[in-house]
């Protein structure tokens, strides 16, 4: 079966400014990051308990979420792909293209006790490709499309010299043996997590500037399939689409956050250029994944607001009676602060503004007896169908909210905000 992603990259290549393909990965590769609780709390814990999802949970999460068929992309551990795509072979008659982490930087080395996220990143490759696309160590050439055949291959640049090179010459390693057993790769440029001389202000040039320069010397053969690069707002975003309209540019997701953070982030993202979305937590951590990704799909396919697919996801959640984390006021609350060219402090959205698809009771939080939560009074057929709602109005966006001006704040206080969420993103 053709992959979807394919079949995206060659619309955008062909039309990069009128192409309105949109690609979505979930990511669910944190076991080669954060371990035992990569899989993310169970939802059977007890209160001051804290129980994890095992290995077994977050694989079948992976495969009802490739199943749904909503997102282009799964990434997973070396070890998950080997089980799913290669001894399952669950991406066999799938649109859905499979993909492993190719490289686990220091700086994603996030363990209980750990203080090795404080150094500077250092460049270490667990994985083996043959390993990624066979199984097993010296593929031979028929065998290597048996796995995936798509990496992610991950830098995180500091502005130290020596360290920065290092890093530099293991991707240029990389490049070489990739190419040389066709195998693909996606790009991921983390922000520094042990900068020297960066403020707030430089840092999105700073990555910007470091990208365009690593892959100048890099031909068509070798390059990158794509980027996953932090949101740092609209300026920094058409800056780099603009360089280079065939350089395809998605964002990941970072921390959880609210719902309203993931829908929003990648709807300001599409507005002003990325092409791809790569979501871990923010996936992972939501109440039913499911119905979650399936509203990141209709935003990004403009068939609803981020507004209005929060409280659309509230009315699945009640349906299926599912207690949300957060009540729907809370939910809709921004937190992610890199929805504007100033980029600064946090931002808050009144949740109680009605917009089209909100009645009067929704408004005041109270919905009737069968309604979905978006407004439509009952009609929509089933929780997990969103894109069935016979509530018309539902596709409208909801009126302008104003944008707080952050000019105020210092390169010291944007530096500041960036390592709080650094912290807070890598625990």
């Amino acid at each position: 079966m053709q992959k979807s992603l394919d079949q995206k990259l060659a619309a955008i290549h062909a039309d990069p400014s009128g192409a309105r393909d949109f690609i979505i990965a979930d990511a669910k590769d944190a076991d080669m990051a954060f371990g035992i609780g990569a899989p993310g709390q169970s939802p059977e814990m007890h209160a001051g308990e804290v129980r994890f999802r095992t290995l077994a949970e977050y694989r079948e999460q992976m495969r009802q979420i490739v199943r749904q068929g909503h997102i282009d992309i799964m990434l997973m551990s070396a070890s998950s792909n080997d089980v799913l795509t290669i001894q399952e072979g669950l991406f066999e008659n799938s649109h859905v293209t499979p993909a492993a982490r190719a490289n686990d930087t220091t700086d994603i080395f996030v363990l209980r006790g750990n203080k090795y996220i404080q150094e500077p990143s250092r460049p270490f490759r667990t994985a083996a490709i043959d390993h990624i696309q066979c199984g097993h160590v010296d593929c031979e050439p028929g065998e290597r499309g048996r796995g995936a055949n798509l990496g992610l291959y991950s830098i995180t640049f500091n502005n130290r010299l020596d360290q920065d090179l290092a890093a530099l010459e293991e991707y240029r390693r990389f490049r070489l043996e990739a190419e040389s057993k066709g195998f693909r790769h996606f790009l991921e440029v983390f922000d520094p997590n042990a900068p020297v001389g960066l403020d707030g202000a430089e840092l999105p040039r700073f990555i910007n500037d470091s990208i365009a320069r690593t892959l100048a010397g890099v031909a068509q053969a070798g390059r990158p399939v794509f980027l996953k690069v932090v949101y740092h707002g609209p300026r920094a975003m058409e800056e780099l689409v603009a360089y280079d309209p065939h350089l395809v540019v998605g964002i990941l997701g970072g921390g959880a956050g609210t719902t309203y953070d993931a829908f929003k982030l990648i709807a300001e993202a599409q507005k002003y250029g990325a092409r791809v979305a790569l979501f871990g937590r923010k996936i992972n951590q939501a109440e039913n994944q499911l119905a979650f990704v399936e509203f990141l799909r209709l935003i990004v396919d403009r068939l609803i607001s981020p507004e209005d697919a929060v409280r659309a996801y509230h009315g699945v959640l009640e349906r299926l009676r599912i207690k949300p984390q957060r009540s729907l006021e809370d939910d809709l609350q921004l937190r992610t602060a890199v929805m504007s060219y100033g980029g600064g402090s946090t931002v808050t959205v009144p949740a109680g503004m009605p917009s089209g698809a909100q009645s009067a009771t929704a408004a005041s939080g109270e919905k009737k007896k069968g309604d979905c939560g978006c407004g439509c009074g009952g009609k929509k057929k089933a929780a997990s169908e969103p894109a069935k709602c016979g509530c018309k109005e539902a596709a409208k966006p909801s009126p302008a909210i104003g944008e707080p001006d952050f000019a105020h704040m210092t390169p010291a206080e944007k530096l500041a905000y960036n390592q709080r969420e650094r912290d807070r993103i890598f625990g």
